[in-house]
């Protein structure tokens, strides 16, 4: 067993203030797309299968470049992965304001997920090693607050700079903030030793090969990831195709869709969050089996919820019931973030977070949102203006399966921990 001193405050608090404020950058940038889609889509007169487009590049590249940049994580230093990663995605979203074509501006969408990638991972591990393993379920859902803050403040932002600027003046607005605070992290995040907190835990990296082949075979792992991807098919593809449906079914104007929607995701992602965090520490360390059965109860009770926002006959009760929708939709961040963080040696632990978010995004993101957008366009026939809206509610249908599959990892997370 390792005995550590205990972990000075200011400094840990420092860390994850930092992280936490690139993790809303990230998320300010990645999802500002959007609230922009609805000029995006005019200027450039897409179907919404072809503006799928922007949802699927992004994907495909973050999902793929994440496990190598995670790998290397493992291995090098992760402070300075991390910087790099904020200082090239700022740049890179920034130049999606200055494209041409729509051509243009997936192949910079693509790019900047080759920044983005670099940094969720690194940060997953690292928050690790500053908190013991009563803490981290807490320190890792306030680690992913970064998701609904930032989400909201892109189309908060966006939504009022394209209302009144233009969609590209929001993508330069929103990228070039990350250059300072990624020197703010080169400077002030120090960089911890790996499994600190960790009793019995093998330090040494491991060839990649074995890191591979471990997290391969556990079983859990596989649960966990198909669980969280099938639950974001829906997650990802609301955040990206809700802006529409309230411009098509309540004729909301871009800047007034962001507020409005914005204040849904913000106040729920953050109740939701840190619900998933608060239960997973209090739950998980005595019976694992909790930090997979947290977010199977949550979004089986989000479904309804959903399906009745969508034919609310008012904007006052639709906020209501999306907003209680989301707090349930984003409690599984906390928890099952930090069972994938207890089923690997810590020296495996950036391998295994990028390899969670390689199954999540790449089915998330890519698939999620394609399908809203694909299945919009093959119901016109059948339900003419609304058909997103009932593309909308049939993919409820995944939050479904995703807690079909946290309910199988309920089941043997505990013979799977690494320690």
């Amino acid at each position: 067993m390792k005995h550590f001193q205990r972990e000075p405050e200011a400094p840990r608090t420092r860390v994850l203030l930092l992280l936490l404020l690139a993790y809303i950058l990230n998320f300010l940038d990645r999802n500002v797309a959007g609230i922009l889609a609805v000029p995006i889509r005019s200027e450039f007169h897409l179907s919404d299968t072809a503006l799928s487009g922007l949802g699927v590049a992004f994907g495909v590249f973050y999902a793929v470049i994440a496990i190598p940049i995670a790998w290397l994580a493992d291995r090098r230093s992760r402070v300075n992965i991390i910087a790099i990663s904020v200082a090239l995605w700022s740049l890179l979203s920034a130049a999606c304001g200055i494209v041409s074509t729509y051509t243009q501006l997936i192949l910079a969408r693509m790019a900047v997920a080759v920044g983005e990638a670099g940094a969720i991972a690194p940060s997953y591990s690292l928050i690790t090693d500053y908190y013991p393993r009563e803490r981290r379920s807490r320190a890792l859902a306030f680690y992913s607050l970064g998701i609904p803050i930032g989400s909201s403040l892109g189309l908060f932002f966006g939504g009022w700079l394209a209302g009144h600027f233009s969609w590209r003046v929001a993508f330069v607005a929103v990228g070039l903030p990350g250059l300072f605070v990624a020197i703010l992290i080169k400077l002030l995040v120090p960089e911890p030793e790996r499994g600190r907190f960790d009793p019995q835990s093998t330090i040494a990296s491991p060839p990649g090969s074995a890191a591979v082949a471990s997290i391969a075979r556990n079983g859990s792992f596989w649960l966990l990831s198909l669980g969280a991807a099938s639950g974001s098919i829906t997650g990802y593809g609301l955040l990206f195709w809700l802006p529409s449906f309230f411009n098509r079914t309540f004729g909301m104007p871009v800047a007034e869709t962001g507020t409005f929607f914005g204040s849904i995701f913000l106040v729920g992602g953050i109740a939701g969050i840190w619900l998933g965090g608060w239960l997973g520490d209090r739950l998980g360390p005595s019976r694992p089996g909790a930090y997979a059965l947290i977010p199977a109860s949550c979004l089986l009770l989000a479904i309804p919820l959903y399906a009745a926002g969508l034919f609310a006959p008012s904007l006052t009760l639709v906020w209501i019931l999306f907003t209680i929708a989301q707090v349930l939709a984003l409690a599984w961040l906390g928890p099952v973030v930090t069972a994938v963080q207890h089923i690997v040696a810590p020296a495996m632990r950036a391998t295994a977070s990028a390899s969670f978010l390689f199954v999540n995004n790449l089915v998330g993101i890519v698939f999620g949102t394609f399908f809203f957008g694909w299945f919009s366009d093959a119901m016109k026939a059948a339900h003419g203006a609304n058909s997103l809206q009932y593309s909308i509610l049939y993919g409820l249908g995944f939050y479904l399966l995703g807690s079909f599959f946290y309910l199988l990892a309920a089941a043997r997370l505990k013979r799977d921990l690494a320690s």
